[in-house]
């Protein structure tokens, strides 16, 4: 189940309703300068591909009877899915109680005439209210919270939340509510563009994809690619699929489809998303997706009084012995990764300090920093100034410094002795 952060504010939606009973048509996303949003990151069962042709003493009469006909036809399908039988096997359900478990219907194509309906349908079943009825499938192992940061190459070059792209909307159109693995999928606007870029999908440093992670609510990443071939104008277009995983890429598996045209270019990239979910299912079951564990930061537990450790060559570690843990929050000035890197670092090495994590990242500005430490504050001042640093304040907030051991004062130079007269 998808969890995206930076959320802004959703744009127009457009629900259309059509007729009583509960009969909609699922929201469609307005287009906007930058970003797609997720259209569903619900745990909806689907059934798509859902064929109808009924004619009726009106437009309206038949359509209403093509969707009463599409829901049937999808249950039956849907619980011959689950229980792994035919859809013949389904027992028979009241039009009443499919009304109260569906909870959309998508037109992926549709023909609409005077007197007829043909259409090629989309079911979309509550999760709550149909597990009810079909059974239970708990059993299904997930995956941690997984970052998506769709690459396109068409052209020019590789692309991910800089525009709009084919791939990102096919990302945003999947419905991942039936996928084990749980997607994050970012909206392309705000910051994505700056932070979740082609660079970064390249960059092997843990810290700065430690931060990111963090604000996105994500504990692993996800880079799924499209190579886009144009064969001539107007002509066949030709992808190949690649599934990366974690910071350093690691290929899952490729493939490749080719699109007649422009117009089944959609399709297509929608086929590639459910056959790169695939992948992605697979190596889970196989147990290789799995964070890195250098993306996590694990918090020490705390030690009791008679087992904190002592360092002989330390005079701070007999201090900061048998005193309860401390929080505060650092604010310090970071030009660039490296200075945040080296602050980290020199805080870490203090004895006492449990953790010093990213709780605002501020690159040319003041970042914030979540300090726990064992010990009175004049030692982890002592300690940072023997490190090169200076802490700043009293209480909870505190300000990090470079400039550690102070100059001593210069010495003051004695008079010279007063003249005296010669004898």
């Amino acid at each position: 189940m998808a969890k995206p952060r930076w959320r802004a504010p959703l744009i127009a939606l457009g629900v259309v309703l059509a007729g009583a009973g509960g009969w909609y048509a699922i929201a469609q996303l307005a287009p906007g300068d930058r970003g797609v949003a997720p259209i569903d990151s619900s745990s909806n069962y689907e059934v798509t591909g859902v064929q109808v042709d009924v004619a009726g003493k009106s437009a309206d009469e038949a359509r209403t009877a093509a969707w009463r006909l599409a829901q049937r036809k999808g249950w039956k399908v849907l619980w011959g899915r689950m229980h792994g039988l035919g859809p013949d096997a389904a027992p028979g359900v009241p039009d009443s109680t499919l009304d109260s478990i569906v909870a959309g219907i998508e037109v992926e194509q549709e023909q609409v005439g005077p007197h007829r309906y043909i259409a090629t349908l989309g079911i979309l079943f509550d999760r709550a209210r149909t597990g009810e009825m079909i059974g239970s499938t708990s059993g299904t192992p997930h995956s941690a919270p997984m970052l998506v940061i769709p690459v396109e190459y068409d052209g020019a070059g590789p692309v991910t939340f800089e525009q709009r792209t084919s791939w990102q909307k096919a990302w945003a159109r999947y419905r991942t509510g039936q996928s084990p693995i749980d997607y994050v999928r970012p909206y392309g606007n705000g910051p994505d563009p700056l932070l979740l870029n082609i660079g970064q999908s390249r960059r092997p440093g843990r810290l700065w994809w430690r931060s990111l992670l963090d604000q996105y609510g994500a504990s692993d990443i996800v880079t799924p690619e499209v190579y886009l071939q144009r064969r001539f104008p107007g002509g066949p277009i030709a992808a190949r699929f690649v599934a990366r995983h974690g910071p350093d890429g690691e290929v899952l598996g490729t493939f490749s489809l080719v699109a007649p045209n422009s117009a089944g270019l959609d399709k297509m990239l929608d086929q590639g998303v459910k056959q790169v979910d695939d992948l992605y299912i697979q190596a889970l079951n196989a147990g290789s997706l799995k964070p890195d564990p250098s993306l996590t930061i694990e918090e020490p537990d705390t030690p009791t009084d008679d087992l904190l450790p002592t360092t002989a060559d330390d005079p701070l570690a007999s201090v900061i012995s048998g005193i309860d843990q401390n929080n505060a929050t650092i604010q310090l000035d970071t030009a660039d990764v490296a200075a945040l890197d080296a602050a980290q670092s020199a805080l870490k090495s203090v004895p006492g300090v449990q953790s010093a994590s990213v709780q605002s990242l501020a690159l040319g500005g003041t970042s914030l920093l979540s300090l726990s430490y064992n010990g009175d504050l004049a030692a982890l001042k002592v300690g940072l100034q023997a490190r090169g640093w200076r802490l700043e304040g009293d209480g909870a907030t505190l300000t990090m410094k470079r400039g550690g051991q102070a100059s001593p004062p210069a010495a003051t130079p004695a008079a010279p002795p007063s003249a005296q007269p010669k004898p």
